[in-house]
């Protein structure tokens, strides 16, 4: 009977998940890591969870009941045919590789595979990312269930029918982090400029970004509400976004930022 979980690589996002699901009471002798490098493994062990160098060190008689493939892209085709003996009805193969598509590792693990692909950002590192998820047709009604709880340790997870929508998440949310990161360092120049000096500018620009996101998440009124109630008429606030909502500002410019990013997961998925 499939038990277990196989966590395949171990860098900043696979040591991520893992902490989630430890610290949400995952039983750490549940889980063998496959991590080629030495000097990621031996924290793992002090933490109870058996990590080996390959595929060929997993114990005997180990059979998963869900095998997280969390390697580099372009590192996925080598890895991930080490694995496919795990295939069959009781285990999925649950991929967090960006650009990677279903049909890739249905190519690779064969077509009776049940594979989830999703799409990650970097907030999941601190447990607050925005993980997407789409299963093909092998993904039963529990291994969902299985799967939703794994991402859920490290953010918020959504599930998509079309696999074709993977681009434009990648275009709003995997690469939407480094937009932020993006106005957090322009917010805090603009404030050098106006005579903050820059330690002031960088706190005063990175806390706000970071309230605001945390009060709209909490908020019942949606976004556009939240800045109307922010807004005074004549006031400091409607200057700025007279720059900010003028025809040539933020909203054009996020159209063909997110556009480009999409395009470009288009491109790199083949």
């Amino acid at each position: 009977m499939a038990e277990g979980l196989l966590l395949v690589g171990c860098g900043k996002m696979g040591v991520a998940m893992l902490s989630g699901w430890l610290d949400q009471g995952t039983d750490p002798a549940s889980v063998v890591v496959v991590e080629p490098t030495e000097a990621l493994r031996s924290p793992l062990q002090a933490r109870g969870v058996m990590a080996v160098a390959s595929a060929d060190d997993i114990p005997e008689g180990f059979w998963p009941d869900c095998i997280v493939l969390a390697v580099k892209p372009q590192m996925m085709a080598e890895v991930t045919g080490n694995f496919a003996r795990f295939v069959g009805p009781q285990t999925q193969f649950l991929s967090i590789a960006a650009g990677t598509t279903i049909g890739f590792f249905e190519g690779v693990l064969g077509e009776q595979a049940a594979i989830v692909r999703t799409m990650p950002n970097t907030p999941a590192a601190v447990g607050k990312g925005m993980l997407v998820a789409c299963a093909n047709a092998h993904v039963t009604a529990a291994m969902r269930v299985r799967a939703d709880e794994l991402l859920s340790a490290v953010g918020a997870v959504a599930w998509i029918e079309d696999e074709g929508l993977m681009d434009a998440v990648t275009g709003v949310s995997g690469s939407g982090p480094a937009y932020v990161f993006y106005m957090i360092e322009c917010m805090t120049a603009a404030g050098v400029d106006a005579g903050l000096p820059e330690e002031l500018a960088a706190q005063l620009a990175s806390q706000t970004v970071y309230g605001a996101g945390a009060l709209a998440h909490a908020a019942a009124e949606d976004p556009g509400t939240l800045r109307k109630n922010v807004t005074s008429p004549g006031g400091t606030t409607q200057a700025a976004l007279e720059v900010l909502m003028a025809d040539d500002g933020l909203a054009p410019l996020m159209h063909r930022a997110v556009g480009a990013a999409t395009k470009r997961s288009r491109e790199l998925g083949g």
